[in-house]
């Protein structure tokens, strides 16, 4: 599964006027960068004048990377004084000071780092360098590329020149551009108050194509593709419409006056408003556009339209989880939908105890753990939120929460108080419980019985959870001889007992039969994956090859997986602790044999060129097993393995997968005598 994150992480608050209903025109920056900076991507160098008005009279940080250098800057027409460095960064303390607004010029040049095609999506992330080649740039906010003052929303107008034959764009309105001789030259301005800044430039291919938003507002939608796929411009440019349109009837008004899908020559994967980056081969995916992109889409409104309050939990991953990649299954049919939230609840069972966190401490996904918890749990509690209030009210809300927030930075808080206002409820308890609590609640069907009555039978069930207790609307499926009934049971203590009719003979109660209340499934409720040893980190790794090619590919695979270095133990014996074992086919079945354990399971043998797949030994611990033919076959698996996480087992012809699937699941039922 692809990894898409907002580029701009918000630490602040933005001052904004009071009253009425917030538009663009109504919300202001403290901050405004004027930017012109000039960009040789053949010669990786970078040379820029910003010009930064401050109409706040609070003590500020003047923010630049360390790999540029400054040969000219004055703050109000005085020297700027010496900087103190940080890691990547310097920084200049500019005192606080009543006369406003304060001016802050710099001339400022550097090097950019090579832009290296080659690395795999996790590494592009790591980097966070401001790369450039001729087949792109891309200088991402958090380098620091630019001049800017740390920890202020701000709007900005950025002049891009570049050698001809080059295309530039960074968030906002174009407002011109023009290519004369041997430059391109275009500008941007981005009025409403924002984040950082993230440029992206490269011999790009331009189609373009208007729609009309609500109200008949103009909107300017584009590709900037490299030229091996700019025949897929014009599907890219219908899905945003469509996305747009949608997303206009359910939340409200499009926030901007264009939107843009630009290629990367790496594999990256990032949105920022008006516009998302994706790698070449990310945007040939044929699903992307049914998926990632109108997630991308969507964070235009959530995330970068309505910014969230970082310090006290992200927001918008999971409501745009909810909203595009759940709701696209829900679209699709009843049954993908069940099975995407059955995903959920086994990624969050494939968890250590200890590594999931509240959601009030997520602020963006570092590794698989954060995922699981911040987007899918994150989704998950809004999907018990609309199953509580229904759909209309949940609508409504999201459309008042997007009036009055737009532009702004909103927490949860914000989130809670918006529902609360639509609905008329108490939503404390709701909250509290789902946000401030680690972990999920793990429910035991204990007992069923029934007996008979006059109106036909009567069914006991006792429901068990863990303490303190959650306060819990536990749904319940009764199998009888007539077909199948439904309650749901208001469960708010460690154990509760519930007595209720049902007109037909009692066979069964079944335990949240359709997936819909977030939990710690049971074992036999979720089978393992491949994703628990790939986050658990105490998972070991035993490498079976000693030495030469398979033995460096399996080391390579094992970091992969596990995105660290492997803990690794020794062969000879069975490790106590979670474990994933690499190695050629041959050396895997002794290794299995000599353990007495199970056998390559007949689904995945004699396939292919490697496999992979998951066993829960006698004791409860999960084992993972990579196998392949040779060390080709498993250096082929670097790179697409650690995306099938949610696989009980996959199958590989090289770097192609023929066959994956997961390990049956049994629901949590008591059959009634």
């Amino acid at each position: 599964m692809l990894f898409f994150i907002l580029a701009n992480l918000i630490a602040t608050s933005v001052s904004a006027a009071s009253g009425g209903t917030p538009d663009a025109s109504d919300v202001h920056a403290e901050v405004q960068y004027d930017i012109t900076v000039q960009i040789d991507p053949v010669g990786r160098k970078i040379e820029g004048r910003t010009v930064i008005t401050a109409n706040t009279p609070d003590e500020l940080t003047l923010m630049l990377g360390r790999r540029f250098e400054v040969m000219h800057a004055r703050i109000d027409g005085s020297s700027l004084g010496p900087a103190a460095t940080s890691g990547n960064m310097r920084g200049w303390r500019i005192h606080g000071e009543q006369q406003i607004p304060r001016r802050i010029e710099m001339h400022w040049r550097g090097e950019l780092a090579p832009l290296d095609a080659s690395l795999d999506h996790q590494q592009t992330l790591g980097r966070n360098e401001p790369a450039s080649s001729e087949a792109g740039t891309f200088l991402p906010d958090s380098s620091g590329w630019y001049p800017y003052i740390a920890g202020k929303l701000a709007s900005y107008r950025v002049a891009i020149e570049l050698p001809a034959g080059q295309r530039g764009i960074v968030a906002g309105r174009l407002i011109e551009e023009s290519e004369s001789g041997e430059r391109y030259r275009a500008r941007f301005e981005f009025p409403s108050p924002t984040g950082g800044i993230d440029l992206m430039a490269g011999p790009y291919t331009v189609e373009s194509r208007g729609m009309r938003g609500t109200g008949g507002k103009p909107i300017q939608l584009r590709t900037y593709f490299h030229r091996q796929i700019a025949d897929l411009a014009p599907a890219y440019l219908d899905a945003v419409k469509g996305y747009i349109e949608l997303y206009e009837s359910w939340v409200g008004e499009y926030p901007f006056t264009e939107f843009s899908v630009v290629s990367s020559p790496t594999p990256t994967g990032f949105g920022m408003p008006t516009l998302t980056y994706l790698g070449i081969e990310v945007l040939r995916l044929p699903f992307i556009r049914a998926t990632s992109l109108g997630h991308e889409v969507l964070h235009n409104w959530w995330g970068n339209g309505v910014y969230p309050d970082y310090a006290r939990g992200n927001w918008s991953e999971g409501l745009t989880t909810f909203m595009a990649d759940y709701a696209y299954k829900e679209r699709e049919s009843p049954e993908a939908a069940r099975e995407m939230r059955r995903g959920w609840l086994r990624d969050f069972a494939a968890l250590a105890p200890g590594q999931d966190a509240p959601l009030t401490t997520f602020t963006s996904r570092t590794h698989g753990a954060t995922q699981i918890v911040g987007y899918n749990k994150a989704a998950m509690v809004f999907l018990m939120l609309r199953d509580l209030l229904g759909r209309d009210t949940f609508d409504r809300a999201l459309h008042a929460f997007w009036r009055e927030q737009r532009f702004r930075i909103a927490s949860w808080a914000d989130l809670q108080r918006a529902f609360e206002t639509v609905s008329g409820r108490d939503l404390r308890s709701f909250f509290d419980q789902w946000l401030s609590r680690p972990g999920a609640p793990a429910l035991v069907l204990a007992e069923a019985k029934r007996a008979r009555s006059d109106s036909g039978h009567v069914i006991t069930v006792a429901l068990e959870q863990g303490t303190p207790a959650y306060r819990l609307r536990v749904p319940v499926a009764i199998r009888t001889e007539g077909g199948e009934e439904f309650r749901t049971l208001d469960l708010e203590s460690a154990r509760q007992v519930f007595t209720f009719d049902v007109h037909n003979k009692p066979l069964e109660v079944i335990l949240d039969p359709d997936l819909r209340l977030f939990r710690r499934l049971k074992s036999d409720e979720a089978p393992p994956i491949l994703r628990q040893i790939m986050v658990d980190r105490t998972t070991v790794t035993v490498l079976l090859p000693e030495s030469g090619e398979a033995r460096n590919a399996a080391e390579t695979l094992a970091t992969k997986l596990q995105n660290r270095a492997p803990k690794l133990v020794a062969s000879d014996k069975l490790p106590a602790a979670p474990s994933v074992v690499i190695g050629l086919r041959d050396q895997v079945d002794a290794w299995l044999a000599k353990n007495k354990l199970p056998e390559r399971p007949e689904i995945v043998a004699g396939k292919g060129s490697a496999e992979a797949w998951t066993l829960s030994r006698s004791d409860g611990v999960t084992l993972a097993v990579v196998s392949a033919r040779d060390a080709a076959s498993l250096a082929a698996l670097t790179r697409p393995l650690p995306h099938y996480g949610r696989q009980s087992y996959v199958v590989f012809e090289d770097a192609k997968m023929i066959g994956r699937g997961a390990w049956p699941t049994r629901a949590q039922a008591v059959k009634i005598d």
